[in-house]
């Protein structure tokens, strides 16, 4: 039997930082939970937004029973919750949730660390410049003013650098903790005045991460992840504040539920 083709995706899909790799058999339900996924990455379903089976249903153009089954699998990943009295919704996260998601990342972000420095000398140097890459996609971002693309090159740099170290295993885990990354963002930013922030000197971090990781320095290395996951969180939370050198860029958030475009089924998919 013919296994179906992927489906095609558009340029701001491919560009999502929560596609880290396609699957190699889609299903209806595989495709609706990941459009799920990519409407919270992107906002358009904003922490505690009640999802009604019937609505997304007729939205996704998919019948009710793969859509329950896609939501459930999300439930399970912590993405969605039971709202009371209103079924399922999107996760918010508290600030305890907040430093849990970046606790995770820590770890899994150092046990790929630790796996890069094992790497060949070809291998390393070609993470190096992939990395670098995400690096200038950052700066350019940042002088242009770009908030939500610097925001989307921060998490892809962090999801390469752990795909880069070849494990299933992390990359699977960082797949989730990304997506929740970024809820975490929109639950501390949400409300009618609050928008996406996000420092602009990004690049300078993850550029000082990139030399470690060239240096094969593993203290440095670490230290910097664990140091740019503690800053998050504080940050995040409230702990600590921005002071005025220090220059940020924000974007509108939707306070609402944006309605979804209707899925592409491939032929073949079922």
């Amino acid at each position: 039997m013919t296994r179906p083709s992927p489906p095609s995706l558009t340029s701001a899909e491919r560009a999502l930082p929560n596609r880290l790799a396609p699957v190699s058999r889609y299903s209806t339900v595989d495709l609706i939970a990941e459009r799920i996924r990519e409407a919270i990455v992107q906002g358009d379903l904003p922490p505690g937004s009640p999802l009604g089976e019937a609505e997304m249903a007729e939205q996704l153009g998919v019948s009710r029973g793969p859509l329950r089954e896609g939501m459930q699998r999300l439930v399970q990943e912590g993405l969605l919750t039971t709202v009371r009295r209103r079924g399922l919704g999107v996760a918010s996260m508290s600030a305890a949730d907040v430093a849990d998601v970046y606790q995770m990342r820590a770890a899994v972000e150092r046990s790929a660390c630790l796996r890069l420095l094992r790497l060949g000398a070809p291998a390393l140097a070609a993470t190096v410049r992939a990395l670098t890459g995400e690096v200038r996609k950052m700066s350019r971002a940042a002088k242009k003013g770009a908030a939500r693309q610097l925001g989307d090159a921060d998490l892809a740099f962090h999801r390469m650098l752990v795909d880069s170290a070849g494990s299933h295993r992390l990359s699977r885990s960082m797949r989730t903790l990304l997506i929740e990354t970024r809820l975490s963002t929109f639950s501390m930013q949400h409300g009618p005045s609050a928008g996406f922030v996000v420092r602009a000197d990004l690049a300078e971090d993850h550029e000082a991460i990139v030399d470690a990781l060239r240096d094969r320095d593993e203290t440095r290395l670490l230290a910097l992840i664990e140091s740019h996951m503690e800053g998050a969180v504080r940050r995040l939370t409230g702990q600590s504040v921005l002071g005025p050198d220090i220059e940020t860029l924000q974007a509108p958030v939707p306070d609402e539920p944006r309605e979804l475009d209707p899925l592409e089924l491939p032929e073949g998919v079922v």
